[in-house]
């Protein structure tokens, strides 16, 4: 397995986490971590999530998928390993 771990920036909208969680459902990745930080401005409704998955796949069709979702800013892979040991 292969760990990816992405940046997506999005506007909030109560349903955005649900239709990003179908995507990678769909396409085949495996969730492992999920962190979400709203934007500091209050104004600006971006939400901040940062995603660990797992797959054997390639990320790249991932990518293409999440960046067709309407409220989705943008989507930047920050990496990727084999090995990956979570500390807790």
């Amino acid at each position: 397995m292969i760990y990816y771990f992405l940046y997506i920036e999005v506007k909030f909208r109560p349903e955005v986490v649900e239709r990003i969680l179908r995507v990678i459902r769909h396409r085949g990745f495996v969730l492992y971590a999920l962190n979400m930080l709203p934007c500091s401005h209050l104004t600006n409704n971006t939400l901040h999530i940062y995603i660990t998955l797992m797959s054997k796949r390639s990320i790249d069709v991932l990518c293409e998928h999440l960046n067709k979702l309407i409220d989705v800013s943008c989507v930047v892979v920050q990496g990727a390993t084999k090995n990956y040991n979570r500390i807790n």
